[in-house]
Formats: C-alpha cells, sequence, structure tokens
C-alpha cells in the first residue's frame, strides 16, 4: 500500500495563517491552577459552524479542565476532547497545539478529557467524535490554544531575562534570548502561568510548518501494539463485579415471567433482577464476580416476554412495503421537469434495496459504574459525552456536577457509540442503581456480548431506491425521478429541528444529483418501524452514493460514453475539488492506459460526503462466480491534510469496511420482530484476506482541513460493482451483491 503525500508548496499559500480565531475573548480562555506537579494549563471553547448546529446556540463556559499542561519535566500532555476509537485524533489534534508552540515532538503525550463544558465541540456545542468534524472543526482551536501558550512562555522568559519578548525566539520546547539565554518550557511553565492571555497571536505562515502536513506516526501506536492500551473493556476498578443483561427478543418487549433459580446457583452469580432498558423494554441483569459466570447465569434463565404492545417487523413484509411505496410520490425535496421521461425513447428503471446493517465494531459495548448516594463515575468509550453525562444524571437522580464521566479509548465504533438516547449507559446505570438498592456499593462493569452487539439494534436503516431515467436518441439524459423510502434517524433527536425539512430527514437524501449537472426530481418518504436506527459511518451517503454512481455509469453507457469523461461532461467547471480528486485517481491507476491482466476491470465511482471528495479506480475480477476486488487508486481532496498517514489509515479501513457491505452475509434482517443473525458467523464483515492493494493519493491543497473519518466509505461499493457490469454485463441493484440473480 502507498500515499503519495500532499504537496508542501501548497501550503505557502494558505488562507488561514497568522489570524487570531474570531470572538475568542477571555472569558473563553482559561487559566487553570497548577496540576500534576505544577505547569501551564490552558484551554478555550470557540464556537463555529457544521451542517447539523447553529454555532450560535454554543454556549462556552469555565471549567476545571483544559487542553494543554507542560510539566516541570518538560512533558507536554494535550487533552484531546474526542474519542479515539481508530480514527487517529489522538495524534493529529496534538499535532496542532505541537505546532503552534514549536514543541519538542518527543515530549508530546496525548489523553482523553473527560465530559466537561470546556471540552465542547465548537461547531455542534456539545462534547462528541462524529460528522467527520474533530479536525475541521478544532484545527483553528488547537493551534491557537498552542500559539497563546507559546506567547506566554515567551513572555515568562523575557521576565526573567528582562529583555522584550519580541527579542525571544522558540525552538523545539527551548526559548531562546538575544544573549544566547536558554530555558526549558518546563522551566517556564510556573512562571508562564502569571502572565496574561494574550486576546491575539499570530499563527505560524504554513511555509514553517514543522509537524502539519507531514507523515506523523500515531501516539498510541506502540501501547495498542504491544498490549498495554486499556480500553473500556479492559478497564478495572477495585472490588469491581461484572453484569451481563438479557435483552428481549423484540425491541420494547417485557418480562412476562421470570426464573432465575437455576442462574443463582452458578458459582460467581451475586445477584439476578429486572431491569429497565432502551425504548420502554425490560430485562433481566446478572451479577457475577466476573464476565464468565454472568454469562453462565443468563445462560441459565427462564424468561417468558411479552410482546404483545409492540410491532414485530419482518424484513421480507418490509422490503415489499417498501417497493410498493417507493413507486408513489413522496415528499418532494428536489423538483425537475419529468414530463420527457413517459415518451423518452430509451429509459432506465431500476430498483435499488439496502438493508439494515450492524456496526459491530470490534470491542463490544461496555460501561463501568461508580454508584454513591451523592455521586456518579462513569468510564466508557463514548462518542456523545455531553449527553451521556446528563443521561447518566437524569438516570442517577443527581445533579451533573455530580456526575464525572470519563472518556475510555475505544475498539471501533462507527457511530453505535453516539446515541441519542444513550442506550448503554443509561442499562448501566439502571443496573447500578438496582445493584445499589439491594444494599451493595461496589463498581459495577456492565458488558455486551457479540451477540449482545449484533442484535442490540441501532442500525443503519433499510432503504428502498426506486429511480426512472429517460434519455432522447442520442443517449442524453433528459429527466429522472426518482423515490427514496426509509426511516429517519434524525427524528426523535436533539438534531430534528436542523436536520428534518418539511418532514424529510436531510441525511436520507444527502449526496443526491451532486456533483452532476442533471435534471433529478427527487421525493422521499420517511417510514417509521420498531427497529432503532442510527447513524452509521458516512450515515446517508452509505445507500445514496450507490445508487448515483451505479446510475451515471450506466447513463454514461447508454450514451456510448467512457464513464470517466462522462462524468467530467456533467461535472463541469462548477466543481474544482471533484474534477481533481477525479483526475488524480484516474492518472494515478493508469485507468486507460495500463492494460489489465485478462479477467480484470476497471470500475469508477466518486462522491463527496462531511465536505471531502473521493474517487476510487478500482480492478476487480470474477472467479468462479465470486466476485473478487483486487486494487483500490484513491484520489482524496480533503483540503489540507493535517497528517497525511492518517488520511490513508482512514481510507484504508474505509475501502475494507465498504467492501464488506458487499459480500454475502452482509445484512440485518427480521423475521417476526426478531434478528435473525447473532454473531460474525452469520453477519458478514470483511476480513484481511478481503483486502485489496490501495493506493491513496491526496490533492495538494492549503485550504482548512475537511473531514476524513466516514468520506472514504461510500464510492468503494459502487465502484466495485461498476467493475462488475463491465465482466458480467449485469447492473448490481442492492447491497450485498447478488451476481446469481441480477
Amino acid at each position: 500500500m502507498r500515499t503519495e503525500w500532499i504537496n508542501q508548496q501548497a501550503l505557502t499559500d494558505a488562507n488561514f495563517s497568522r489570524t487570531p480565531a474570531a470572538g475568542v475573548t477571555r472569558r473563553h480562555f482559561m487559566q487553570a491552577g497548577a496540576v500534576a506537579g505544577g505547569g501551564l494549563v490552558l484551554g478555550f471553547f470557540m464556537p463555529g459552524a457544521n451542517r447539523f448546529a447553529r454555532a450560535a446556540d454554543a454556549k462556552p463556559s469555565f471549567a476545571p479542565n483544559a487542553f494543554l499542561r507542560i510539566a516541570p519535566d518538560n512533558t507536554v500532555t494535550v487533552a484531546v476532547n474526542r474519542l479515539e476509537f481508530g480514527q487517529g485524533v489522538h495524534t493529529s489534534l496534538p499535532m496542532l497545539i505541537a505546532e503552534e508552540l514549536d514543541a519538542d515532538w518527543s515530549q508530546i503525550r496525548a489523553e482523553l478529557a473527560p465530559a466537561a463544558e470546556v471540552y465542547k465541540d465548537p461547531a455542534f456545542g456539545m462534547q462528541m467524535t462524529g460528522g467527520s468534524g474533530s479536525i475541521n472543526h478544532s484545527f483553528m482551536q488547537y493551534r491557537e490554544i498552542g500559539a497563546k501558550a507559546r506567547a506566554m512562555l515567551v513572555a515568562a522568559a523575557a521576565e526573567q531575562w528582562k529583555v522584550k519578548p519580541e527579542q525571544c525566539k522558540t525552538s523545539r520546547g527551548m526559548v531562546l534570548g538575544p544573549a544566547g539565554q536558554k530555558a526549558s518550557y518546563g522551566s517556564l511553565a510556573d512562571r508562564a502561568m502569571q502572565q496574561p492571555v494574550p486576546a491575539t497571536v499570530s499563527l505560524k505562515d504554513p511555509k514553517n510548518f514543522r509537524f502539519i502536513g507531514k507523515p506523523t506516526k500515531r501516539l498510541d501506536t506502540l501501547a495498542k501494539s504491544n498490549g498495554k492500551q486499556v480500553f473500556g473493556i479492559d478497564f478495572s476498578l477495585p472490588g469491581m463485579v461484572v453484569a451481563v443483561v438479557l435483552h428481549p427478543p423484540v425491541f420494547g418487549a417485557k418480562v412476562a415471567q421470570l426464573d432465575a433459580s437455576k442462574a443463582k446457583e452458578i458459582k460467581g452469580v451475586i445477584d439476578v433482577f429486572e431491569v429497565a432498558l432502551d425504548r420502554g423494554a425490560r430485562g433481566v441483569a446478572v451479577v457475577a464476580t466476573g464476565y464468565w459466570p454472568a454469562k453462565q447465569g443468563r445462560d441459565a434463565l427462564v424468561v417468558q416476554w411479552d410482546s404483545s404492545a409492540v410491532e414485530k417487523v419482518s424484513s421480507v413484509q418490509q422490503l415489499s412495503e417498501y417497493k410498493a411505496l417507493a413507486k408513489t410520490a413522496g415528499i418532494s425535496v428536489k423538483k425537475a421537469d419529468i414530463s420527457k421521461l413517459a415518451d423518452a425513447p430509451q429509459k432506465i428503471s431500476a430498483v435499488y434495496e439496502f438493508p439494515y446493517l450492524a456496526h459491530a465494531p470490534m470491542e463490544p459495548l461496555n460501561c463501568v459504574v461508580d454508584l454513591k448516594a451523592d455521586r456518579c463515575t462513569v468510564w466508557a468509550g463514548s462518542q456523545f459525552q455531553t449527553a451521556d453525562q446528563a443521561a447518566v444524571a437524569a438516570t442517577a437522580g443527581l445533579k451533573l456536577e455530580n456526575v464525572t464521566f470519563n472518556t475510555m479509548m475505544a475498539g471501533g465504533g462507527f457511530g453505535r457509540r453516539a446515541v441519542p438516547t444513550s442506550d448503554y449507559i443509561v442499562e448501566a446505570v439502571n443496573v447500578a442503581k438496582a445493584y445499589r438498592a439491594s444494599g451493595k456499593e461496589t463498581p459495577l462493569k456492565v458488558i455486551w456480548s457479540r451477540e449482545d452487539d449484533i442484535r442490540g439494534g441501532y442500525y443503519r436503516p433499510s432503504h428502498v431506491h426506486q429511480a426512472d431515467l429517460g434519455f432522447d436518441a442520442k443517449g442524453n439524459l433528459v429527466a429522472w425521478n426518482h423515490a427514496i423510502v426509509g426511516q429517519s434517524i434524525m427524528a426523535g433527536t436533539m438534531m430534528e429541528p436542523m436536520m428534518i425539512k418539511n418532514g424529510v430527514d436531510g441525511t436520507m437524501v444527502e449526496g443526491m444529483g451532486e456533483p452532476y449537472d442533471i435534471p433529478l426530481n427527487l421525493t422521499a418518504h420517511s417510514v417509521k418501524a420498531n427497529v432503532p436506527v442510527l447513524w452509521w459511518r458516512s450515515v446517508g451517503s452509505t445507500h445514496t452514493a450507490f445508487v448515483m454512481e451505479t446510475l451515471i455509469d450506466e447513463a454514461a453507457h447508454m450514451a456510448k460514453m467512457d464513464p470517466v469523461a462522462y462524468r467530467k461532461q456533467l461535472i463541469g467547471d462548477k466543481h474544482p475539488r471533484h474534477l481533481a480528486a477525479l483526475n488524480l485517481a484516474v492518472a494515478k491507476s493508469g485507468y486507460g492506459k495500463t492494460a489489465l491482466p485478462k479477467g480484470r476491470a476497471w470500475g469508477v465511482a466518486l462522491h463527496e460526503s462531511f465536505n471531502s471528495v473521493v474517487v476510487y479506480v478500482v480492478q476487480a475480477s470474477v472467479v468462479d462466480g465470486v466476485p473478487k476486488l483486487h486494487k483500490v487508486t484513491a484520489g482524496v481532496h480533503c483540503n489540507l491534510a493535517v497528517n497525511p498517514l492518517t488520511i490513508e489509515a482512514q481510507v484504508q479501513g474505509a475501502v475494507l469496511m465498504a467492501l464488506g457491505t458487499t459480500l454475502p452475509g452482509a445484512a440485518i434482517t427480521l423475521k417476526d420482530g426478531v434478528v435473525e443473525q447473532q454473531n460474525y458467523s452469520d453477519y458478514t464483515v470483511a476480513r484481511i484476506g478481503d483486502m485489496p492493494v490501495v493506493d491513496v493519493h491526496i490533492v495538494a491543497s492549503a485550504d482548512a482541513p475537511t473531514g476524513m473519518g466516514e468520506p472514504g466509505l461510500p464510492p468503494l461499493a459502487p465502484a466495485f460493482a461498476n467493475a462488475l457490469f463491465t465482466l458480467t454485463g449485469k447492473r448490481l441493484r442492492k447491497l450485498p451483491f447478488d451476481l446469481a440473480n441480477a
């Protein structure tokens, strides 16, 4: 696998340098006392903007936490206000501070910040990790923290040496004086704390960047490689007990009868009791001295369930209903003239099917709760610290200030650890409440099994698309009528007011049409079903990109044009970033110039999500009826790549995860309300043996970075499908792939 790093020369023309962040006042900046033996501690909150939140709604406030700590031993610890679960922010965010601080990278450390007001996302107004916003939203925030800390260190040295600050310089964790004086940041930290926080600072000229834009190895690699990294599921406290919960087989069902006698006979089982669960359901908690006796106790339970009051979804019936609904006009999203469709001499009529998808992270859900009468401390790998901390307080009946929420390193998530209902967090607190009510106060860890995780809900919604395209005699696209059916993931969440307009969830239709100049008439049907749904890596683009890019490819075939040339024609000159990424991927892949081995074919797809554009040019084959992806060449436009190694890793991971959606068995199905899949044995995820060669090429840019955690996923499946069409003549209309029935 190879990555082409961005052209550093492009940084010299950056338009984001040397400008203090607007609207950052002394009120938003915090100078705290010495901690961990003394040092400089800084932190601030800066409003911004993004598609989910209004910056004007964000309310900065003081907090006893901070982003930066310089200790007397010269180590610089950066508090990462996100969840690190594989995406690389544990390194990329410290790089921003280190750059403006002029630090020695060997002295940089990182730690995950607990839930606190000061750590809220500058744009979302809540502490969270999602929407590919970590670097995008905190780019200026973290740089300015570093720059202000540097200014305070320089001021402290100048005061000590009785010189003017402008006579001093910094280099690799040292302040240098005009007469050859030298002082380490650690030796100056206490004095720097006494300096006033500068109202404005000058940020570095990008041509002088030492870290930003340079491939930098991750700070957490060693611990994750040698097994020393503590993830949430590893965390333990003295005297801690472990609980597992038996969830009802149908979402929202309750316990009708419980016989726990056999469970209580299992050695190590401490207690068994009913507990309130998500969405009004009831379950049974088994508390034991460890996970294995708790699981054995749960397996021994005899429970009769009452599901009479809830809907029992069956996937076969749902698909039939969705298809029927897709043939009717829904709520208008985009209007276009489709009068030429009926008499068009050439047509495409296509129905696309997408199943529910589980997030299936490597580390199942877990949460440690230490509940006392007047306070509660929680440890969890949360993507939604603000929401989860508030949910803990509400569930435990405590004031928010009496809840400490610690962020743990997590082994994946893809959205499942960002649940507006805080389902698994609330469940753990409810278990702890019931356990404490029995007279016990020991800390308690709730662990979900893999089966719990796969069957536990909050899936990517299932969708059906109905597309009808009309072409004139020359193959020109003259009309495109399109309907989408699916559940809303934003309904009932804090994001509903911003994301649901005229009854349509914006995430359901995102990515439809862009960046092409096409006559698209788009409508949507938002349905309800007793299946909990949630964002899943790249959200709506998981299905809209597949539909758009396979249909555009089919339209190119109808027009008898090369798929790349056809895309360029429809993009025109209004989307230079798309063209730049497309041209880069095509050039680096050898598309149109390099002869492929016999039995292989090219496939192309592009898509923009979270303000970043990713283009894939793939090589695929079919062997004994089984599709095989051999090589992926990526053209990425995410503006400035803070750490190119992170971009490479994100694309590689997204390719494998997207490839998984094409494999047989990559679907969650229900029968009579019960999820039919249980584990990786019957819910397919891609494995290392499926991994193709991936070459990543990044378009050189000096503009402020856009998101990268999610954009690498959407274009992979359609690029693969387009290659398979060339090989088989079959157009694939659903995920996962089914060549035999296409």
